[in-house]
């Protein structure tokens, strides 16, 4: 290994044969992720490599200091499903429904509804998460959804590691709370 964990990720971008082990080793995780918060089959396939695509672009911006390349790569996800919510509320404003999804076939649909239906059962938390505010969720889904640590939705937050646990712990309090929430019960 380089001396540069950096500069070996923006290696790994440009070398197709090291790229494709890459997204192997995370694809699936990414996947996950974005399933968890769309459900459709097209969108979540078409994010998952449009974190790919902007992980390539963004390469040189891992900094092996502030986390763990899984991390750097949950933050891109975590932007660009934001980023794709955005423009769907915008589309749905504007045309009032989104459009522009590319044919899959028909395994590739069965394998993508199969991942949404893995993933249903993370929707009741993402519910009850979904009222905190911005600061707190974020972390909390990152931690209690999609099993990151601390440290790494920290890194994928570009917050401090200490602000995270602070946030995780104000999370929890808040839903543990509300009534009708038991999810996190014993946490925190």
């Amino acid at each position: 290994m380089a001396d540069n964990p950096s500069e070996d990720l923006r290696q790994t971008m440009r070398d197709p044969a090291a790229f494709e082990a890459f997204y192997r080793r995370h694809a699936e995780r990414v996947s996950r992720f974005v399933a968890r918060r769309t459900s459709d089959p097209h969108t979540v396939d078409d994010l998952t490599t449009e974190v790919f695509l902007a992980a390539i672009d963004a390469a040189h911006t891992y900094r092996p200091d502030r986390g763990s390349q899984e991390a750097w790569l949950f933050g891109i996800a975590r932007n660009t499903v934001a980023s794709e919510q955005r423009r769907a509320a915008r589309e749905l404003r504007k045309n009032g429904r989104a459009a522009g999804r590319r044919p899959l076939d028909a395994d590739d649909i069965a394998r993508l509804e199969e991942r949404i239906d893995a993933e249903r059962a993370a929707r009741p938390l993402l519910s009850a998460i979904a009222g905190l505010p911005e600061s707190l969720r974020a972390v909390t889904e990152l931690v209690d959804v999609d099993g990151l640590s601390v440290a790494d939705a920290a890194a994928a937050l570009r917050i401090r590691v200490g602000t995270a646990r602070v946030r995780l712990h104000r999370a929890h309090r808040r839903l543990q709370a509300e009534p009708g929430h038991p999810i996190l019960e014993g946490t925190s």
